[in-house]
């Protein structure tokens, strides 16, 4: 049977397994790298010192590669588009199923708007009369068209939208090393910059703890490879290539970076704490191209942080999107939401997905940047209430595994170090999430409202396991009652 008919048949009432080895890849490497590379870097290391922001990266690449083993354990075994959802829904309790779904398709559809908007912001840049509005219309409107034509297309572009991230990051690896050898640039920095003054633990425990919440969020995004993993061509072999991809991307992308960036830039340069969306010049990256006598690396470092941004916009509407749809099919959202086109896409999911993302176009209307800090603030709590039930449902999955007989060499891709990984990473996710409002009590700007913006996520979701919970008296499924299959 051609490609072309198999892909009909599938598309009748099942997503399709368009997504290659090498799509699968890139959508693990370009995962996580973003603006809380290219942007955030640069006031992580001016807060906490080079050695704090590496030890507080370090720690939460820790956390998030045995997140990703646990994951890709489930993943490989039982490829399903709900991914992790589907795995809390039959391993845990139906109810954290429900609530992690609804969950994560609110967290993605808001990072649909929020991205958006950064992307306008951006082109502002170059086009600063231009109007906002008509930015995010337009991005919005590729978006959708890219999710729209198949998961092909989405697997494509995401390849080529990583593939730019992936090159600049080892490129800005390698002229940063040559610089502090002398190599390249006006002089040989070495690596004095990284012991100045109190360089390497600048503003002590304290200050690590604020880098160590923000970290999180530059790694949000890596748990897509669950999610794809439904429409992988061959899961059982592409899911264990992609995770093993982690653990060097984390080393590689955002360990040699930091140390880069330290190694070049004085932490109390001004500069680094000015890096935003509306700032590309004082990307550390950009700074460290500048003095590297490459012209024009403003300008350059821009195009690559809003291919960056819609690479994010795009692989958020297609993971709701998904989520959506999933959830419909288990009955835990409208039916008429499980519709596919002929192509095996979600069009009806992904109609009311795209709808959410056009609250970016408020950004018009409350002046640019503000809603996408609302925005932000809002869905930033769900990223990290995901990966805590991604640790409860792998640690449950393995035992239920095990109780009903299963040997673990029937597992396509096993985590190292169970239980061990799971609960450490539960341990980790756990400080995150409480500790989000710690920014506030330090630079002593609590107030009620940013209060509420950075814990709304959590209420929300307790309201909403609770409510399903009681609805339908859900209860702890037993080990000899979890279900593995596709059924």
């Amino acid at each position: 049977m051609s490609n072309q008919s198999s892909q009909k048949k599938q598309g009748n009432g099942q997503l399709v397994r368009g997504l290659k080895a090498r799509h699968m890849t890139m959508i693990s490497l370009g995962g996580s790298i973003g603006t809380g590379l290219f942007l955030a870097s640069g006031g992580a290391i001016h807060n906490a010192g080079p050695g704090g922001a590496l030890l507080a990266y370090a720690a939460i690449g820790f956390m998030v590669y045995f997140l990703m083993t646990s994951l890709g354990e489930m993943a490989a075994y039982m490829p399903v588009s709900g991914s992790f959802s589907t795995y809390a829904g039959r391993f845990v309790d139906p109810a954290l199923g429900f609530a992690l779904g609804w969950n994560y398709w609110f967290n993605w559809a808001i990072t649909i708007a929020a991205e958006t908007s950064a992307a306008s912001l951006i082109v502002k840049y170059w086009l600063p009369e231009s109007s906002t509005l008509l930015w995010s219309a337009l991005f919005l409107g590729i978006m959708v068209f890219i999710n729209y034509l198949s998961v092909r297309s989405f697997g494509e572009s995401e390849y080529w939208f990583s593939m730019i991230k992936v090159v600049t990051v080892i490129v800005f690896i390698v002229v940063g090393v040559l610089m502090i050898a002398g190599i390249m640039g006006n002089n040989a920095p070495g690596l004095h910059r990284l012991t100045e003054g109190d360089a390497p633990f600048h503003g002590g425990f304290l200050a690590m703890l604020g880098v160590f919440m923000a970290a999180g969020f530059s790694f949000q995004g890596t748990e897509l490879i669950g999610v794809s993993a439904g429409e992988s061509e061959d899961p059982a072999r592409n899911v264990p290539r992609a995770i093993k991809q982690i653990f060097w991307r984390i080393l590689l992308f955002y360990i040699m970076a930091i140390f880069v960036i330290g190694a070049l830039i004085s932490y109390n340069d001004p500069m680094l704490l000015n890096a935003n969306v509306t700032n590309i010049a004082v990307s550390p990256f950009t700074i460290v191209f500048e003095r590297a006598g490459f012209a024009f690396a403003a300008s350059v470092m821009n195009a690559i942080i809003l291919t960056s941004v819609l690479s994010a916009g795009s692989s958020g509407l297609y993971a709701s999107t998904r989520m959506l749809w999933v959830l419909a099919k288990e009955g835990k959202a409208p039916g008429w939401l499980r519709y596919l086109n002929r192509r095996g896409v979600p069009v009806a999911a992904l109609a009311v997905t795209a709808a959410i993302g056009m609250l970016a176009f408020l950004a018009s209307l409350f002046g640019d940047g503000v809603v996408y800090v609302w925005l932000l603030n809002a869905s930033g709590m769900c990223g990290f209430i995901v990966w805590l039930g991604i640790s409860i449902s792998h640690y449950r999955f393995r035992k239920a595994f095990v109780a009903q007989g299963h040997r673990l060499d029937e597992l396509p891709y096993r985590a190292r170090w169970f239980p061990f990984g799971p609960i450490i990473a539960f341990f980790i996710c756990s400080i995150v999430i409480v500790g989000q409002g710690y920014s506030m009590i330090r630079d002593g700007s609590f107030n009620i409202y940013g209060f509420i913006a950075t814990y709304i996520g959590l209420p929300i979701f307790i309201a909403v396991y609770v409510g399903y919970k009681v609805k339908y008296r859900t209860r702890v499924v037993p080990l000899e009652q979890c279900r593995f299959g596709d059924e």
